[in-house]
Parts: C-alpha cells; sequence; structure tokens
C-alpha cells in the first residue's frame, strides 16, 4: 500500500477536511485527493459510508470540495466524501496542457490504450481500485457502504463506475453528465486520442451503450440538468438519449431525471441541488 502524505488538513463543521497526496501504481505519477472526514469516523466512534465524487474538465480536486457547499450535510449525516484529482498531472506527455479538451484535466476515466496516454491515463483503474483500496486501508470507512457522483466528464465517470461494476455502488447521481459520449463531440474527441479507432472499445465507456446491456442489483440513479446549460442544448451532453435507453431496456435501475429551469453547467447550479444530492445518498447509503 503507497503512503500518504499529509498536505493539509482543517477543521469544518463536525469534521476535517484533509488533503493527500501518494504515488499512483495505476498513473505513474504523483496524486492528489481530498478526504472530508466526519467526526464519528474521527473518533472511529462509526466507520463511515464513502461518498465519492468526480468533478470535470479543467478541474482539479479542489473544486467541488471547496465550491459545492456539501459539507454540511455530510457532516450532519456522518459520511466521508473524496474527491481525486481529474487525471495525472506533469507526466512529460507533449501537449498534456496544451488543450483543455485532452490531457491535463481530461481523462475522462478511462484506462487509456494509445500512445503517449496508455502509462499515465488510467483513471478509471485508479478511481474504481487503487484509491478506494487506499481510502479503505487507512481510514475508519465502510467498505459495503459505496456511492458516487460527479459533475460533467465526472458525471460521466460516476455513471460508467457504477454500470461497470454491478452491486459496488449503493448509488449514483449526477449533475448535467456527458451521458452518451461515443455520439458527442465531448467522447469522440478524447476516446478516439485515449482508446483508438475501435467504436466497441469506447462503448466500454458510454453510459448509455453500457445501460442497454445492464443486468445488476437495483441502482437508484439521480440526474440533474439545467435546461440553460450552453453544453446541453449544443448537444454535448445527451442527457435524454441515457433516460431513453434505461426506459427501452426495462432494466433494474431507478432514475430519477430533473429538468431545472435557468440553470446553467456551473458550480452555482451544482450548489443549488447539493442538498438534494447528498440526501439521495444518505438515504440509500444507510439503507440495508
Amino acid at each position: 500500500m503507497p503512503s500518504l502524505e499529509l498536505v493539509s488538513k482543517n477543521r469544518c463543521f463536525r469534521g476535517e477536511v484533509h488533503k493527500y497526496t501518494h504515488f499512483s501504481t495505476s498513473t505513474q505519477c504523483k496524486m492528489t485527493f481530498n478526504i472530508f472526514l466526519p467526526d464519528t469516523a474521527l473518533s472511529q466512534k462509526e466507520k463511515a459510508p464513502v461518498l465519492y465524487f468526480l468533478s470535470g474538465l479543467t478541474c482539479t480536486e479542489d473544486n467541488m470540495i471547496t465550491k459545492a457547499g456539501a459539507l454540511p450535510y455530510l457532516s450532519e449525516e456522518g459520511i466521508a466524501l473524496v474527491t481525486p484529482d481529474t487525471s495525472p498531472r506533469g507526466v512529460d506527455i507533449g501537449g498534456e496542457d496544451s488543450d483543455w479538451e485532452l490531457g491535463a484535466s481530461a481523462s475522462f476515466y478511462v484506462d487509456a490504450t494509445q500512445e503517449p496516454w496508455k502509462a499515465n491515463y488510467n483513471m478509471y483503474s485508479y478511481v474504481q481500485n487503487e484509491l478506494q483500496q487506499l481510502i479503505n486501508a487507512t481510514f475508519f470507512v465502510d467498505s459495503s457502504r459505496v456511492s458516487i457522483f460527479g459533475h460533467s466528464m465526472g458525471g460521466h465517470g460516476a455513471l460508467v463506475l457504477s454500470v461497470r461494476n454491478p452491486g459496488h455502488y449503493k448509488s449514483v447521481s449526477a449533475f448535467a453528465p456527458i451521458c452518451h459520449p461515443t455520439h458527442s463531440n465531448w467522447g469522440r474527441k478524447q476516446f478516439t486520442a485515449y482508446l483508438g479507432e475501435d467504436v466497441k472499445e469506447w462503448a466500454k465507456y458510454d453510459a448509455t451503450e453500457l445501460v442497454k446491456l445492464y443486468e445488476g442489483p437495483t441502482l437508484p440513479i439521480l440526474i440533474d440538468q439545467g435546461d440553460a446549460d450552453r453544453f446541453y442544448s449544443s448537444k454535448q451532453l445527451l442527457t435524454s438519449h441515457f433516460v431513453v435507453a434505461v426506459e427501452a431496456n426495462d432494466c433494474p435501475i431507478k432514475l430519477e431525471s430533473n429538468m431545472r429551469p435557468g440553470y446553467d453547467h456551473s458550480y452555482w447550479f451544482v450548489q443549488t441541488f447539493i442538498k438534494d444530492h447528498v440526501a439521495f445518498h444518505a438515504k440509500h447509503l444507510r439503507s440495508e
């Protein structure tokens, strides 16, 4: 198990926010994450359920935990929150920092198979396996009570991880997720670079395509989308494709999808509905 380096620790509501770095075998570089630990976990009075949040394009591990306003609600519920970075950093790939839609901050949470990305851009394995094993081994959390959510590219990642790992997550939610990346400019560009030209490989990281085949246990999903989101109107997100696919499959997914009038793609939107998402996850993390 890799050693953690504590970068900072801050008291916040009824808990603490810790920032750590560690060397990742998945990405072959130093990774950073934040974790909010409620007092019940800090005192080892009760193992905390864990909620993972995946952020979107241009973001780091800090955007959600500092902007979304989730911590007072997580504190009340006694839920731990983990916010990983959105990609490897500083791995000496030419151009990794030159395009905000590809490379640094734009991993799309896949395991890359193409050069020059494949040695480092393995964020699917990092989030699903390495990071969660590290959290479970280090902190007083309950590995049997895990949920995940995200925003935009991170919403895509949350949906993909949950559908590809039936039974692992108690619930999943997303704010303005990229729902059908194989049919969107946010997806085809990145999948070509990271995964090559084979569209069958792309489908492994496309929530709409994956849900058509889902046969796992019941999976509660909550999606919130703003109708003033320019990426929704420009058909980058394709939320309706996911909704139709769930309905057509008649699969054991319990989907609640909300269109929010007047809201855009920003963290003002996320902040507005974060209480609903925490309550949604708390309900399922506390259920037997």
